[in-house]
């Protein structure tokens, strides 16, 4: 009670280890307690706090752990030397991602820490400006080809629930914790909106958006979508469930469920299937929601259009799923030579 006391309530409950009111461990104690932390995917929470503890477990020369430092001993030199450390992996391997990731985290924890504790942290953020240098892994796009390609071999593996989930991806632009924790059957035509569904963007809006099924002459604006959801088996709450019954439950359970990281058993499932369909090795889950915005994007859809669809908040957030093709490029060429030739310069 006295150390709950002494820390403000600050403990380290995970590990166990006691932390030093103070300390880098006592900041990101803090930051993790806070709503810019608690708010966060259970998947992005864990990224994150491996992120932390990377920094925090780091082993100094004269044996001390990085976390057990005050706040007030760390600044800008130290945090750029321990950059260029912890970007080496235990087998002597660049992880620029990785401890760039490390470096921002720790950036962000001291500027939660800092507001919530003002007369105890610096105003003076050491992570602020470490010249995090790395290229970011670009996500290969899938084509609308290569989807129908996936589908088949799905369904043709018993695993047709997949192929629903990256029809989901690619059509609707949903994220793949949202397809497979929290896209539920009532989403879908829901009785006092039967010409909608309900589709989550937790991430990004922590809502659902309503998305229209028909265009205004009663047209069907997702007909391979509707028409796969329609026809479809419901065995449980979620649209998406593993296809066979669990040998001991026997009932068909979601496929986020058991192990420390289910999304991993997706990922590899999804990996055999798409080497047996031969699709590309770069192909992903994800590949299908960039996919379906970068089909957007072809189409011609502008940036508000995009992300109405996609519930995103921001513009900036698009560059990171419309992948630049050269349909773009032709698009925004033709448009060109048309106002050429409106204005009397003729290109024709």
């Amino acid at each position: 009670m006295f150390e709950s006391w002494r820390t403000g309530g600050v403990s380290d409950a995970s590990s166990g280890r006691r932390v030093i009111a103070g300390s880098f461990d006592w900041l990101c104690t803090i930051y993790k307690k806070s709503p810019r932390f608690t708010k966060l995917p259970a998947r992005t929470q864990s990224s994150y706090d491996h992120a932390l503890l990377i920094v925090a477990d780091y082993i100094l020369k004269d044996g001390r752990r990085f976390g057990d430092l005050s706040v007030k001993s760390i600044s800008p030199a130290t945090a750029d030397v321990l950059f260029e450390k912890v970007k080496i992996g235990k087998q002597g391997k660049i992880r620029l991602r990785t401890a760039g990731l490390a470096m921002t985290i720790s950036k962000l924890a001291w500027d939660v820490g800092r507001r919530a504790h003002a007369g105890l942290i610096p105003a003076l953020n050491p992570f602020e400006g470490v010249n995090v240098a790395y290229k970011r892994k670009v996500t290969r796009a899938a084509t609308r080809s290569e989807l129908g390609t996936f589908v088949a071999a799905a369904d043709a593996d018993g695993s047709s629930s997949l192929g629903t989930a990256a029809m989901i991806g690619y059509y609707w632009l949903q994220r793949e914790e949202d397809i497979f924790m929290r896209l539920v059957w009532s989403d879908y035509r829901p009785s006092n909106d039967p010409g909608r569904a309900m589709i989550w963007h937790h991430k990004n809006r922590g809502e659902r958006i309503p998305l229209p099924l028909f265009d205004k002459d009663g047209t069907e604006l997702w007909p391979e979508m509707t028409a796969r959801l329609d026809s479809i088996r419901r065995v449980g709450i979620l649209i998406v469930m593993r296809d066979a019954p669990d040998p001991r439950r026997k009932t068909h359970l979601a496929w986020m469920t058991g192990g420390k990281n289910p999304m991993r058993y997706v990922q590899a499932e999804v990996r055999r299937i798409c080497r047996a369909a031969g699709l590309p090795d770069d192909i992903s889950f994800t590949s299908f929601r960039h996919g379906g915005h970068t089909e957007g994007a072809d189409s011609d859809l502008t940036d508000a259009q995009l992300r109405a669809l996609g519930g995103h908040k921001t513009t900036a957030a698009l560059l990171r799923y419309a992948k630049e093709t050269d349909e773009q490029r032709q698009t925004g060429a033709r448009k060109r030579r048309d106002a050429r030739t409106k204005k009397g310069n003729l290109s024709e």
